[in-house]
């Protein structure tokens, strides 16, 4: 039954990805966002970059929302009495309900925005 939650998720998630490809693609490296739309195949989302994207996936009975990004060291009190490394890859797979709705759905699209325009140091790409 996951697939066709999926698919409902899809129709209505889908306008806000292409949304998020339009904002970012003259932000981004060439080939670069992308919008992933496989729901037959259990995935869809976006790719901002390399290092960031958001995926909600099915693996035929649950829905997951999958955030990949890039960590940074922004605050070394924070982490003083351990070692982080700055730009360690980070994935959140976490359970989602069968019907969310709009506004969880918004929130993951703004978590990867957010953690792609708090990058320290994030040039726009202005050149081809």
């Amino acid at each position: 039954m996951s697939i066709q939650d999926l698919k409902e998720i899809r129709n209505r998630m889908l306008p806000m990805l292409q949304g998020v490809a339009t904002q970012y693609e003259f932000r981004v490296p060439a080939g670069y966002p992308n919008v992933v739309d496989e729901p037959e195949r259990g995935m869809i989302g976006v790719e901002i970059d390399p290092n960031f994207s958001l995926y909600i996936t099915s693996d035929g009975e649950q829905l997951f929302a999958e955030v990949y990004k890039r960590q940074s060291r922004t605050d070394s009190r924070s982490s003083a009495s351990r070692q982080k490394y700055a730009g360690l890859p980070f994935q959140d797979r976490r359970p989602l309900e069968s019907n969310p709705s709009d506004q969880t759905l918004r929130n993951l699209i703004g978590e990867v925005k957010q953690a792609f325009n708090y990058q320290p140091g994030l040039l726009y790409i202005t050149e081809d």
